[in-house]
């Protein structure tokens, strides 16, 4: 996608990235908890936006040298247009210019598409976490990325 901005995520943007989180997600975030997350000195929260419109976002919790990525989506109908690479890519970037050496998340081990994606990334395989995900139970994948 061309036209695609991406910034550091304000409170404007959590009502459409909230609608995103519902529409992607069994479990998704509220609103409170996005809100909750850009006020820690300790979060990157990112934006995509395409033509004005919230289209995606990324989130990441910092500890010392260490990122755990806790949120990445994008529309259901701008998916497959690299904008989540270019989410990722971000992130990492503004993680690196805080010190971070090391990144980490949990998928479905059921999301092929998004574990492609992070595994296209640079992210590995480390472990399972059994039971990790409900509605439906699943297992996460941990993976990692130095």
């Amino acid at each position: 996608m061309e036209s695609l901005e991406i910034r550091h995520m304000t409170a404007e943007d959590v009502p459409a990235a909230a609608l995103i989180e519902r529409q992607n997600f069994t479990l998704p975030w509220e609103e409170e908890s996005f809100f909750q997350a850009l006020e820690k000195k300790e979060t990157i929260y990112l934006t995509a936006f395409a033509h004005g419109k919230v289209v995606g976002y990324v989130g990441m919790w910092t500890v010392l040298d260490e990122g755990e990525i806790t949120n990445v989506s994008v529309k259901k109908e701008c998916q497959g247009q690299h904008i989540g690479r270019r989410l990722l890519t971000a992130l990492e970037d503004e993680g690196r210019k805080r010190g971070i050496e090391t990144f980490f998340l949990e998928v479905r081990k059921s999301n092929a598409p998004a574990i492609h994606l992070y595994e296209s990334c640079g992210f590995t395989a480390q472990g399972i976490r059994k039971n990790f995900y409900e509605n439906p139970r699943e297992d996460g994948i941990l993976m990692c990325k130095r």
